[in-house]
């Protein structure tokens, strides 16, 4: 019940911030342009409460919370009185108008900033670049395990979320990239690497394997260092200090191999839980153990723990993993940094699946964005604030678009109205409504197809 009570819960938590904000940007510039507002909504439908303040606007929570919106005084809507016309939207300016509207995605601009601000401040940690080894464009290239990506084209890489951004609009556009390393020695060197030889099967989701990286793991024994209480581990028997041989009838040289097989051999080919059976070296003799992983978040978990790292392989965690915290002045920057460099990422990949280049898989609904926001919420803090702010990013660059019934269509109505001088026909503006219904109907069934496909592979 938790599996699915947590993530409505946390999707919840994440909409009702986003859409609040977003629809007071609406609300606060409306305001300031004089327009009377008569109801703010977060959500959709019938009302679950509502209440009417002094300044007459009904504050209101609706039952679907898939958006929400800012109703304010229009002709076109109902007969306003003489004594109030002037305080109605269509009467304002066009550059007013404009300004209301934007706001919106303004709004949930800065709310991403702060968000990134935010978690800089507190601190994130991060898995940086590491290479582990390498196979075909990488290690053509020259990157061996060990390598730190630093740069790609020019850009700095701070972690593995950098580096893939980096790598996949030039991986989908079959580009060379020039990429920054340093290695264990601290020299740092540039390779070029010929992304432009990518086969016609490149996977975006699978950036890195078909360029030939994985993250770097230590390399550390098949020893138990400990089992948790009350884990399928335990009920099956295993002890701390037990040596794991083989999985399935896969044989095991070390914790790579573990990480690597449990998942693999947890799941059957529909994509069911099944039983994983783990055979242990314990004083001598040869044990098998049948073990029931449980599920958590998608992942199975049996409840076994690597043992401590030596000197060598904690050297080298010391370089794969940093806490990147910054003072407030300092960390003002940085979000702006990642704020644009999420920006034109998702742009980019919003072009590419208009041209083609990039699978409209990309697309996510409802149901994914409530794993996310379940996920990233037991990360963290931290993990949360970055959740919050890429989806009120996406949320602006969404609602940007210049589809009819998006912000970005009005926009683009109110940029028509310039150019000609009057106001687009409220015919042209009843089609663009119906041709914005279909488009946005079809992008979240698209959405929520993906997000089921997801599911049940």
């Amino acid at each position: 019940m938790m599996e699915f009570l947590g993530p409505v819960f946390w999707l919840l938590v994440a909409l009702g911030l986003l859409v609040t904000f977003h629809e007071f940007g609406h609300f606060w510039v409306a305001r300031r342009c004089g327009v009377r507002v008569l109801t703010f909504s977060v959500g959709f439908g019938r009302a679950l409460w509502s209440r009417t303040a002094r300044d007459g606007v009904e504050y209101r929570i609706a039952a679907i919370p898939l958006g929400g919106y800012v109703r304010m005084l229009d002709e076109r809507e109902r007969s306003v009185p003489a004594d109030q016309r002037d305080q109605a939207f269509n009467r304002k300016p066009v550059g007013q108008r404009m300004a209301i509207v934007a706001a919106g995605p303004v709004f949930n601009l800065i709310f991403a900033v702060a968000a990134f601000w935010l978690m800089f401040v507190v601190g994130v940690p991060e898995t940086r670049p590491l290479l582990g080894p390498t196979t075909g464009l990488a290690a053509e290239a020259g990157l061996s395990e060990g390598d730190m990506i630093t740069r790609i084209n020019g850009q700095r890489t701070e972690s593995w979320t950098h580096a893939l951004l980096g790598l996949m609009s030039p991986a989908l556009d079959r580009r060379k990239v020039i990429v920054e390393v340093e290695n264990r020695d601290g020299q740092r060197r540039e390779v070029e690497l010929a992304l432009d030889q990518l086969g016609r099967e490149f996977s975006e989701e699978r950036t890195l394997e078909f360029v030939g990286m994985e993250p770097w793991r230590p390399e550390l024994p098949p020893l138990i260092g400990d089992v948790a209480a009350g884990s399928p581990a335990a009920e099956a028997g295993l002890q701390a200090g037990d040596r794991l041989v083989r999985i399935g009838d896969d044989a095991v040289s070390g914790w790579r191999e573990i990480a690597r097989l449990i998942p693999e051999q947890a799941f059957d080919a529909d994509g069911q839980a099944r039983s994983v059976t783990l055979t242990v070296e314990r004083d001598g003799q040869l044990i098998e153990h049948r073990i029931e992983p449980e599920v958590q978040q998608g992942r199975p978990v049996i409840g076994i723990q690597a043992p401590e790292a030596d000197a060598a392989a904690r050297a080298e965690m010391e370089r794969a993993f940093v806490v990147l915290r910054y003072g407030p002045l300092e960390a003002l920057p940085q979000a702006t940094s990642e704020t644009w460099r999420l920006t034109t990422a998702t742009l980019g990949i919003l072009g590419r699946m208009i041209t083609g280049s990039a699978s409209l898989s990309n697309l996510s609904g409802p149901i994914t964005i409530a794993q996310m926001a379940d996920s990233s919420a037991s990360l963290g803090l931290t993990r949360f604030l970055f959740f919050l702010g890429l989806i009120s990013l996406s949320l602006a660059i969404i609602n940007l678009l210049p589809i009819p019934m998006l912000d970005g269509g009005h926009l683009m109505y109110y940029i028509a109205e310039v150019i000609k001088g009057s106001p687009v026909s409220e015919q042209t503006q009843i089609v663009g409504q119906y041709i914005g219904l279909i488009m946005v109907f079809g992008l979240m069934s698209l959405a929520i197809f993906n997000d089921i496909l997801r599911l049940i592979t």
